[in-house]
């Protein structure tokens, strides 16, 4: 075989060509990483018991979920960790090779059965089961070069603006947000008033449950209707409470004079955020940290690289004065290990 193509050349010559022809049309479509999977799929469970210590919600959150997760098919163990400002992160790991669509189902099926156990402000806040990584793919920082603008503000322009659409993204598994939480409508209570009143803590969250809420006040003219009724109107009441001076106008009591306890009288309200245990900073300034989690089974390069483009976009609508910049970015590695291997190639 060796002799044929030593005494024709231009026969081997051609195959080469044709070999490295071939070898460059296949290059372009093979796979960056083809390895079988070694990491357990992992499922994550959290919640948040605000006002909670780690040992309360240890007991009051942690315990139920753990019981009923605890056996759940293919599950080989689990790990929980809960936190002084009332979180928790319940963290599933399954069997190597397991459908994690179907893991994330069964741990959902079991995280509802324990539902009845949990308390009720848990309830309220909700308990969120998403597939990710635990290491996050990329830290988005949010800052004003400035400072024009404050924590409150830089965590909600990401938390409505940008949250979303970075969750749309295909291999994004979870969108979290660190530095700040979301705007609500701060109450403090004086003790001493409430105390000369005879009103207790109970007493002014049923009110302020029972008079910010919507109402539909239904229709007029709507059949069946009398005879000669041509138009139907919808009536339009006003919703939940947006500022402070409609939250003080909310009514406590009413004593046997008429006259009336508002909960301006016994509280200072203000526009603050609903937690106030995180801030964020970079380089010393006020700033909004947006951590990005891979779906296990993606492209991180890909997904990185989406997300780069979509923040370009996000960039050209940003209020002046605001600027992002990915302070960490773990595919960095990844494609310096890349480039050198294409170096070796070539």
């Amino acid at each position: 075989m060796s002799k044929f193509f030593v005494n024709r050349p231009i026969v081997a010559m051609v195959i080469s060509i044709l070999m490295i022809l071939v070898g460059l049309i296949v290059m372009r479509g093979l796979p960056i990483s083809q390895f079988p999977d070694i990491v357990p799929p992992m499922i994550n469970v959290t919640t948040t018991y605000v006002g909670a210590s780690a040992v309360d919600v240890e007991q009051s959150v942690a315990t139920p979920l753990e019981l009923q997760v605890n056996g759940v098919e293919n599950m080989i163990y689990m790990k929980s960790i809960n936190a002084n400002d009332g979180t928790l992160t319940l963290q599933v790991s399954f069997d190597v090779g397991s459908d994690l669509d179907i893991s994330n189902m069964l741990t959902q099926n079991r995280v509802s059965q324990a539902q009845a156990s949990l308390p009720s402000a848990v309830k309220n806040y909700g308990v969120i089961i998403k597939k990710s990584l635990v290491f996050p793919l990329l830290l988005v920082t949010l800052k004003s070069p400035e400072e024009t603008y404050d924590n409150n503000f830089l965590s909600n322009y990401a938390a409505i603006n940008i949250n979303d659409r970075l969750s749309r993204i295909s291999g994004v598994g979870d969108v979290k947000l660190f530095g700040g939480s979301d705007y609500a409508m701060r109450i403090w209570i004086k003790p001493d008033v409430i105390a000369k009143l005879g009103i207790t803590v109970p007493d002014i969250v049923r009110a302020v449950q029972e008079q910010n809420v919507i109402s539909p006040a239904g229709q007029i003219g709507a059949p069946p209707a009398p005879a000669g009724t041509d138009f139907t109107y919808t009536v339009r009441t006003q919703g939940r409470l947006l500022n402070e001076e409609e939250f003080g106008k909310v009514v406590l009591r009413t004593n046997p004079d008429g006259s009336q306890v508002r909960l301006r009288d016994v509280a200072r309200i203000e526009l603050g955020t609903l937690l106030y245990n995180m801030i964020g900073r970079n380089n010393g300034k006020p700033a909004a940290v947006v951590a990005v989690y891979q779906l296990p089974g993606s492209n991180a390069l890909a997904v990185a690289e989406e997300i780069k483009k979509t923040m370009e976009g996000l960039s050209e609508s940003f209020p002046p004065d605001l600027v992002h910049e990915i302070s960490l970015d773990t595919t960095l590695a990844v494609e310096e290990s890349i480039n050198e291997i294409v170096k070796t190639l070539f």
